[in-house]
Order: structure tokens, then sequence, then C-alpha cells
């Protein structure tokens, strides 16, 4: 048998050398990779078979290389120099040898990557096994789609270091946020982190399939759409039906006490008005009245019939008389500078509620942009 599979041998090499056509080379060639892969090798023919693998890689013709890189992609026979060689050559010859080769090194997998070929990245994150410390360097350093591949690779040893660090990059694409969030192991902060990120159909599979609080992924999502309602409201013509809007939400039992206060916080007096109005089944007009009474009585009334949380009345309040002050001094009350030191005011205005209430409503009214010319405007107001 072994005689049979040396004559082989030695009639490919012969038809590889003599033949000039490049598909019989490569025919050749593919024939003699296999050959080579099928039988068991001594040390020396080991030996002599790479020498002839090297020849290969040399060869002018893309096809001849090309079908050595496809045949020994898998293969631990061929050299790490010849593998190097072909990694380096076209996309159609490197990437199923940077894809499935093992004799890379830790090394020349995260030169490949730092070489900075999507393609080639995203082959590396792709392999059957994608060591740590090659991970981290795809996470902290690869493209987008590199980042997503590593991610949707179970078989990739990614650090919470590195996903944290995909998160840090790449946390406004849903892409990479599901390929993580569908890992079958999260640390725990990096679900966290997730949560907040994901659409309601991963976020739901983050609650189900791993150990984040119930309530922590409640809080997150009402955030998300209380402040996607608010940028809705913003982006609305002047003329929207408000009425017709808080009632849906209202039916969608999302018309709550932080949406309101956040909407007021920003300067959207109308949305607070018309809010009150439908959860406390009355008029607008009626309600206008109450919230806008100089007396004491008129806006503590309306906001108890609305079934608010009594424990806020003091922020609310806060707000309101912060509208109130900027729109007597006049100016434009429908920009982002109104809105800007309308916020900027109402939270120093310290309403007088418990600590816990406060942090929770800072948490969740939107984030300002702070900095010396933030305060300067405030100060100027």
């Amino acid at each position: 048998m072994t005689a049979v599979r040396a004559r082989l041998t030695e009639f490919d090499i012969r038809r590889l050398i003599k033949a000039s056509d490049d598909d019989d080379r490569a025919a050749a060639a593919h024939k003699l990779c296999r050959s080579m892969e099928r039988v068991d090798l001594t040390a020396e023919d080991r030996e002599a078979a790479q020498k002839i693998l090297r020849l290969l890689a040399e060869d002018a013709a893309e096809l001849v290389r090309r079908a050595l890189a496809v045949t020994l992609k898998s293969s631990d026979l061929l050299p790490r120099d010849v593998a190097r060689k072909l990694a380096m050559d076209v996309d159609s010859i490197a990437l199923p040898i940077i894809g499935s080769s093992p004799v890379f090194s830790d090394e020349d997998l995260i030169e490949i990557v730092r070489a900075g070929s999507i393609a080639r990245q995203a082959a590396v994150a792709a392999r059957p096994s994608v060591p740590r410390d090659v991970a981290e360097v795809i996470a902290a350093e690869a493209g987008e789609a590199a980042v997503r591949t590593l991610a949707s690779n179970d078989n990739a040893d990614l650090s919470e270091r590195a996903m944290g660090r995909a998160i840090d990059r790449f946390g406004s694409a849903p892409e990479v946020v599901a390929a993580l969030a569908y890992r079958q192991v999260l640390p725990l902060g990096i679900t966290e982190r997730l949560v907040a990120l994901a659409s309601e159909a991963v976020r739901e599979h983050l609650v189900s399939r791993h150990a984040v609080a119930p309530e922590t992924a409640i809080r997150l999502a009402t955030y998300a759409r209380e402040r996607a309602t608010v940028d809705l409201i913003d982006e609305a013509p002047a003329g929207a039906d408000l009425a017709t809007f808080v009632a849906q939400l209202n039916a969608r039992k999302a018309l709550t006490a932080s949406l309101l206060l956040r909407a007021l916080a920003r300067g959207k007096m109308a949305l607070f008005e018309h809010g009150v109005a439908e959860l406390a089944s009355t008029p607008h007009s009626r309600a206008w009245l109450m919230v806008h009474d100089a007396g004491p009585l008129g806006l503590k009334a309306i906001y108890d019939r609305a079934g608010l949380p009594p424990r806020l009345f003091q922020a609310f309040r806060a707000g309101v008389d912060t509208w109130r002050q900027l729109t007597a001094e006049g100016g434009d009350l429908s920009g982002e500078t109104f809105r800007e030191r309308m916020l900027e005011r109402f939270l120093t205005q310290r309403p007088n509620a418990p600590r816990d209430d406060v942090a929770y409503l800072m948490e969740r009214l939107d984030q300002a942009p702070q900095g010396p010319v933030r305060i300067q405007a405030a100060n100027a107001a």
C-alpha cells in the first residue's frame, strides 16, 4: 500500500512540474496535498513533504497557491513559515489559512489583526478557537465587523475586559450588542450594560437567560421608552394633538411620573399640563388653570387628583416655579437654549424631597452637558 501511495505522489510531483496549464498544475497540487495529508508520514517523509509545500507556496500561479491553502488550511503539516507567507497573499488564498490554520502563534494572529484588513480581522475572529490575548486585541483595535464576528463566536475566549471594550467602542451598533447578548456566558456587569443598550427582544433574552435582576431590566427599559417619548415630543410640530398623544401613552401605561417630571424639567409645560389633565380625567382648560394658579392649592389639587406620588410633589412644584420664572424673563421658549436653562435652574432648586427620591430623579432625568459654557449661561440667567 505504501508503494502505491509513493508512486501516486511521485506521479503527481512529475505532473506538477511538467504541466504548463495553471488548471492542471492546481489540480495536481490539490491531489498531492490531499495525498500528503492522508498518509502517515515518518519524520523524514514529513520534512520532504514540507519542502514540496514551500515550493508550492512560491508558485507564480494563484490557482496553485490557492489549492495549497484550501487543501491544507486545517492541517498541522503546513509549516508555520508557509502559513505566514500565505496569510500575506491575496484574500482568496489568505482567508482560508487565517481562518483555520492551527500552526499560527498568538503573536502571528495579533500581527494579522493589527495589519488592518477588515476581512482578515474577521477571519481571525471566526477561528475555531480564539485565544484570550488575541480576542483582547480584536475587541480593542479591530473594525466593527470583526468585533461582531468575535462576539458571535462562543469559542472565542472573551474576558470581561474585552467585552467591556467592545461595548465602549460599538455599544451603539445593534448587531454587536445582540451578538454579545447571545453569548452563552456573560459576566453580570456586562449583562447590566447590555440591558441598557439592547432592543426589547434582546433585553428579554438577557433577563431570562442571564443573571440580571428583573427590576434592573424594567427600570432601564422604562428609562429608554420615556426618553424616546420626550425626544418624539421635541420633534413634533407645534400643532401636534397632545391630548390624543397623552391619551395613547396612558392607555399603554407609559404616562408615568418620571416621564412627566423629565418633560417638565425640559420645559415641556404643555405635555405636563395635558398629562395631568389625562391622569386626573379633567379638561385641559381646567388643568391649565390649576397648574398655573398663583396660590398654593391649585397645583397640589390637580397633582393629587392625577394620582402622582406625593413624595415627588415638591420636585414638580420646583419645576413649575422654574418654568414660570423663565417665562417671566421673556425670550424664546422653544429652543434648546431655553431647555438647557430650564434644566439647569430646576436642578439647582434642590426640591424639598427625600434624598433617595432626588437621587432617583437625577438618574432618570436626561443628562445635560456640563462645563463652563453651561455654568456661565446659568449665571447669566
